[in-house]
């Protein structure tokens, strides 16, 4: 695992140390983790998240209606 030194400020840490708090986490090293893996899921776009693929896959495997027509399929439906 990379390891690196780095220099915040003040406000920096704070917030590092209310992470590390707020999870229960043992370093600063992990809140900076929680950090990063909340912010990356934010930054990432939606179709490049794990889940969503998960998702899509789900999806590909639902049987699939033909229709002409999405209206008048709906609206037969609705008759049922």
């Amino acid at each position: 695992m990379p390891t690196a030194i780095v220099k915040i400020d003040e406000d920096a840490n704070k917030v590092i140390n209310i992470v590390k708090a707020k999870y229960g986490l043992k370093d600063k090293s992990q809140a900076i983790n929680k950090m990063a893996e909340e912010y990356g899921q934010e930054l990432l776009e939606p179709e490049l998240r794990p889940e969503y693929i998960e998702k899509l896959r789900k999806y590909e495997k639902e049987k699939t209606v033909k229709a002409k027509d999405i209206d008048s399929y709906f609206e037969e439906l609705k008759k049922r």
